[in-house]
């Protein structure tokens, strides 16, 4: 088994449009169902994080800049790291992310341990 992270990303959402704490607890359940889905099956390795819309990018030379990157249409908003055969099998895991329902999407990508 290889291991895989999906990366959650979505379109920015500027502070003016922030959900409500009621419907951030309405989006709770079709996280906690998917991602219990992949536990089920034993292919979740790790549960990753939510992540900030702020942040900082470092660049070349000492340059700190505010992102994470203000040019980019999309955040990422969070990711998981799954264990799959193939980056096939990571994609079919990734079509009920609930992400996808608020048109976001899933980035997968295979990670290549450092020997």
């Amino acid at each position: 088994m290889k291991e895989f992270l999906l990366i959650f990303r979505r379109n920015e959402v500027s502070e003016e449009s922030q959900p409500s704490p009621e419907q951030i607890q309405a989006m709770m359940k079709p996280w906690q169902d998917w991602i219990g889905n992949i536990a089920a099956q034993n292919k979740l390795v790790s549960s990753g994080n939510r992540l900030a819309s702020e942040g900082m990018v470092v660049k070349p030379n000492n340059v700190i800049t505010n992102g994470p990157y203000v040019e980019m249409k999309e955040a990422i908003g969070g990711y998981i790291i799954v264990s799959a055969n193939s980056i096939d099998e990571a994609a079919e895991l990734s079509k009920d992310c609930p992400i996808l329902k608020m048109n976001g999407n899933v980035e997968v990508r295979a990670i290549v341990p450092m020997d």
